[in-house]
């Protein structure tokens, strides 16, 4: 066999890892850690929903007048006023990059109603051509002194885990993070870890968008209560925060500077 040179070797042996580790990221993954404490709203980061909604459960239209930043605070706002096919509009936003592993972190306040549900997540589905694979913080107006975490896979979920919310998630900030790893996620709630999931069945694979979204119901009243308009409310979003493993943490209070 012909002997290969030393230059030659090292060549091949960094192709050759370059190879593995590709193979072992995460594919479609295109964002990269930031931070965004809102002092503008930035369109080239962030797609604003408009125009549609997202089923006949969704008493409300999607509309980009309902997002807006205010004080260096992101508000997503719901209200009556007929758009479209709904007699509500409401607001949502989600990245235009996806997400992989690693460390999403919102500092939320929930908006007020029963039959509303302001929800902080990450989401890939079939209009990406992929499949439905989500990660939830979602506090369901109907009782905001907890929110609710979930997961699903390839469009199964049924991984409810109710966790409190020390004072009302409705009546100040709070801290909503969760780390997704290959092997597990871990949920916290200011700072604090209330659930773990370690069953592979129930950990998605797929990179992921980030979104913020406040709707409203008529109809699944079992999950988040009778629907009981009384008067315009926003989700309120501080600050968002995600940190790539091995990448600094973004901020001083992270829980990715105290993660093991």
């Amino acid at each position: 066999m012909r002997s290969i040179r030393p230059h030659r070797l090292a060549l091949l042996t960094i192709l050759l890892a370059g190879i593995a580790g590709s193979a072992s990221a995460q594919q479609g993954a295109t964002g990269t850690s930031f931070l965004d404490n809102f002092d503008a709203l930035d369109t080239g980061h962030w797609y604003v929903s408009d125009g549609w909604n997202n089923g006949p459960h969704q008493n409300c239209t999607w509309s980009k007048d309902q997002a807006m930043v205010v004080d260096g605070v992101l508000e997503l706002k719901f209200e009556e006023g007929k758009k479209g096919e709904r007699n509500y509009a409401c607001g949502e936003v989600q990245t235009r990059k996806r997400f992989g592993y690693g460390t999403y972190e919102a500092r939320i306040k929930a908006a007020d109603g029963s039959g509303l549900n302001s929800a902080f997540f990450t989401y890939i589905g079939p209009a990406d051509k992929k499949p439905h694979d989500e990660i939830d913080f979602e506090v369901l107006g109907k009782n905001p002194a907890k929110v609710q975490l979930n997961q699903y896979v390839s469009a199964k979920g049924g991984n409810e885990k109710l966790a409190d919310v020390p004072g009302g998630a409705n009546q100040g900030f709070n801290d909503y993070a969760f780390v997704w790893e290959k092997e597990r996620i871990r949920y916290y709630v200011n700072g604090e870890l209330v659930h773990e999931v370690s069953d592979p069945a129930k950990i998605p694979t797929n990179a992921q968008k980030i979104f913020f979204s406040l709707w409203g119901t008529d109809t699944l009243s079992d999950w988040m209560g009778t629907f009981n308009y009384k008067g315009p409310t926003a989700l309120q979003v501080d600050r968002i925060a995600f940190t790539a493993p091995g990448d600094k943490c973004q901020f001083a209070e992270s829980v990715a500077c105290k993660l093991d």
